[in-house]
This record gives C-alpha cells, structure tokens and sequence, in this order.
C-alpha cells in the first residue's frame, strides 16, 4: 500500500514532479533516528532522487514493527518529510518467509515505477546489510547506506546537535532498564548509558521514535503514555501532544 503526500499533487491529482536523471531511491523508514539521519545525509549529497519511504506495520496492531510507535504518529511523519509512504502490511506473529515475499512484492512495485535504490540507516552489523544487500540483488536493486562505519557515539551527538529530537519508544529489557522506556533522547541519556550500550542502540538495545529534525518540514509534538512490557521489551505509548505548549522545542 502506497500512501501518498498530497502536497506531491497539483490540481486534479495529477502528479508534478521535476524530472530528474539521477537514480531512484526510496528510504526503509523505521519511524526513528537511524533512519532519519540517514535520509537527511543522502538528501545532502544531491546524489539520488529520493521518492518515497519504505515502512513496516504489524496490521494486527497498527503499529510501526519492532518500534510499537502508533501508525497515526508514522503518518504524521510521511506528512512532514514530504514524501510517500509504501507501506508493507505483515501479521502478528510473522514468520520470516512472509515478510520477505511482502517485502519483495512492495520493492518490485516501486521497481516499476524506476526505483533503483533502497537506503538504509544501518550502523555496522555486517550480518544485517549481508542480508539486506542480497535480497535487494535478488530483485536487481542495490542498497545505500550513508551512516556505514560512523563512530556511534560521534554519531548520536552529531544528530543531537543537528537538531533531532526523538524518545525511546522501545527497550530491550535485557539490556536497559524499564525506566528508559519513554526518555527523550538526548545528551543526559547519552551520559546515562550503561556501559556496552551502543549510544544509537546499534544492537537493538532500544529503538526510537523521531519527532523533529531537519529532514521535517513541522515538529510533531508527542507525550508518553503508558509504558508496557512484552516478551522481553517495554514499550512507551507514544501518542501525539495537544496541549498548549505543543509544538514548541523542548
């Protein structure tokens, strides 16, 4: 399922884009930091036409997989990014053959309208781009990966200062306390981690939730609800922020 921002769309709907002779890339969007900065790195570099996003939600809940953010607070995301989303719908539980032909079906859309190019916000786990650099040369697409081999913690104070503001949706208890569960991510988490925590959470010590940066047209304000644990993993309910201040920096 594809879908589209609409500020893409002129009177009519009729689509009006520049044309362009770079290659075609779309960026595999979890909903947090990795992913973003990895977008706004490419976007620097003017060396490919970003076209879209890539994201998957688990449909039994609504919600981005592995991150628990709610699919209203991704929205609002494709919303401020100004790009569509393809969005690939998977079961709860999901076994691994589904979600690669899900994830092969999507690609091999975009494919036809000239994607090339899948981006990626991976960090240094060389199993993990293995993987996905075969399954994209299986379809004759080739994957980008803009943040590869960056210091972590350089990394993770580099976002800070570029303005990306994001909260720990999900914590893998094994690893982190509960209580990180909904923290803002920022220089006094950094400061708090336990030792052999990656400072981006390369090892899927925890995962985020992006709400401001400079790859987003508007801030999308959230608050924490409530924090729940699930097979290993304590979840934030992140959802979107009403109240007066909204909307403002923190």
């Amino acid at each position: 399922m594809i879908v589209p921002n609409l500020r893409q769309y002129g009177r009519g709907g009729i689509k009006l884009m520049k044309m362009s002779s770079l290659p075609k890339a779309i960026v595999s969007w979890s909903s947090g930091k990795d992913s973003a900065y990895a977008l706004h790195e490419l976007r620097k570099t003017e060396a490919y036409e970003l076209v879209g996003v890539l994201t998957t939600v688990t449909s039994s809940f609504h919600r981005v997989s592995m991150h628990g953010v709610r699919e209203e607070l991704l929205d609002a995301q494709i919303d401020s990014l100004g790009l569509p989303c393809h969005k690939i719908y998977i079961p709860y539980p999901c076994p691994n053959e589904v979600y690669e032909r899900e994830l092969a079906r999507v690609l091999n859309e975009a494919k036809r309208d000239g994607v090339t190019h899948v981006v990626f916000g991976d960090l240094f786990l060389q199993d993990i781009r293995s993987y996905r650099e075969k399954q994209l040369h299986e379809l004759g697409m080739r994957g980008v990966f803009p943040l590869w081999m960056r210091d972590t913690a350089r990394l993770a104070r580099e976002m800070l200062d570029a303005g990306i503001e994001a909260t720990l949706a999900c914590v893998d208890l094994a690893k982190l306390d509960r209580s990180f569960a909904g923290r803002s991510f920022n220089a006094a988490l950094l400061d708090s981690l336990p030792a052999g925590v990656d400072p981006c959470g390369e090892n899927g010590e925890f995962h985020t939730f992006v709400s401001a940066g400079p790859m987003f047209g508007v801030r999308i304000p959230v608050t924490v609800g409530e924090v729940i644990q699930r097979e290993g993993f304590a979840f934030a309910d992140l959802v979107r922020d009403t109240s007066p201040r909204a909307g403002r920096p923190n």
